[in-house]
């Protein structure tokens, strides 16, 4: 491992022996600047986790039902609120459209989210569920972030257990982790209004698990909150994780501030991504998978993360409306995505949400070598 003497060298020896770390070795982690002996370690626990010579990426597409919110988020460039001119409905008819093009394309998901639409029944949400695995029975919904769920039991005036149970009953798959933002109360209640909070959201996804549901954990940084709050939220994540062993994986990626109510704070580079990115994959020992984030870090960057501690380059995402509305617009094809894989030193492989393979591995892998780890200016 690189840079030895580095004041973090046993903490990140005891993260690639497999032993837990604590708070305060991941707050020391965040802390330093040794990206490239954190960036090292990370590789070493992905390839530990998977020694398989493939990594991974999927087909789908974000479709965003409605905009319209009666949450106030003021990181979000893509809601509006309920009487605004721009707010619109997807008619069952589109969407069915955009599904039918996403399955030509080879995918086999939608990722469905939207805002807290006021009037919108539970009965709309369950007809709309029905209608899409009627036309498209081989594709997985992986819908409604906690926030939506967490509305829905108001909107339905039932527990969640139930409205969870309808949802899967009428055709949802999973559930993406949407709206985590940072898992710690200070932070939800300085940077959104309306919009549930930290026990609740966990809670959405505690009772997903127990009715057998899988789900991802996400965590949007680089705004207000600190290194300390960062940990905080990987702490709740693993908490939770032991709890159930519901959650198939983890992304993170950088809050993007252009065209929100944030834009004043810098947005954090790569340098800064790469690292948390990197000890997430220390912090999460019972997470299997590290997704990478290229859709607001760019091809290369994407492409770094799987020396960082991701297995997964994440989504095709044919479609993807929420951070594009903040001005980070980044496109790969499949041929692209299979080339940041190759070259990284795996072969590609297509899986479904639940990391299944869904394709044949190619016959001949590429040659695989130490990674070399650029050194990147803080």
């Amino acid at each position: 491992m690189p840079t030895l003497s580095s004041p973090i060298s046993s903490v990140l020896d005891k993260a690639v022996a497999g032993e837990r770390l604590t708070r305060e070795e991941g707050v020391a982690l965040l802390e330093s600047h040794d990206l490239s002996a954190v960036g090292a370690a990370a590789d070493l626990v992905a390839r530990r986790l998977h020694p398989e010579p493939f990594r991974t990426y999927n087909i789908d597409r974000n479709i965003n039902y409605t905009n319209a919110c009666t949450a106030v988020c003021d990181f979000c460039a893509f809601y509006r609120p309920p009487e605004h001119p721009d707010v619109y409905v997807l008619p069952i008819e589109t969407l069915l459209e955009k599904i039918e093009e996403t399955v030509e394309l080879g995918g086999d998901q939608i990722l469905l989210q939207g805002g807290l639409h006021p009037k919108l029944s539970m009965e709309w949400y369950e007809e709309m569920l029905r209608a899409i695995k009627i036309r498209f029975p081989q594709v997985n919904v992986h819908g409604f972030s906690p926030p939506e769920i967490h509305h829905f039991t108001k909107i339905a005036q039932q527990p969640l257990r139930t409205v969870l149970q309808r949802l899967k009953d009428a055709g949802l798959g999973s559930l993406p982790g949407g709206g985590g933002e940072i898992l710690v109360d200070r932070v939800r209640r300085e940077i959104t209004r309306g919009k549930v909070l930290t026990d609740d959201w966990l809670n959405v996804m505690r009772v997903w698990h127990q009715l057998g549901g899988r789900s991802t954990a996400t965590m949007m940084f680089g705004h207000v909150e600190t290194l300390a709050e960062r940990i905080e939220h990987l702490e709740r994540v693993r908490e939770l994780q032991d709890e159930t062993g519901g959650f198939t994986a983890f992304i993170s990626w950088t809050f993007q501030p252009n065209n929100t109510e944030m834009a004043d704070i810098p947005p954090a580079g790569a340098f800064e991504y790469l690292k948390t990115q990197a000890v997430s994959r220390l912090y999460l020992d019972n997470v299997p998978n590290i997704q990478s984030s290229w859709v607001t870090q760019g091809e290369k960057v994407g492409q770094m993360a799987l020396m960082f501690g991701a297995n997964d380059m994440g989504s095709l995402m044919i479609e993807e409306n929420v951070v594009s509305q903040a001005g980070t617009v980044h496109h790969l094809s499949v041929e692209t995505i299979r080339r940041c894989i190759r070259d990284a030193g795996y072969i590609p492989r297509q899986r479904n949400v639940f990391y299944d393979y869904i394709d044949e591995a190619d016959q001949f892998a590429p040659e695989r070598s130490a990674p070399i780890l650029p050194i990147l200016q803080s």
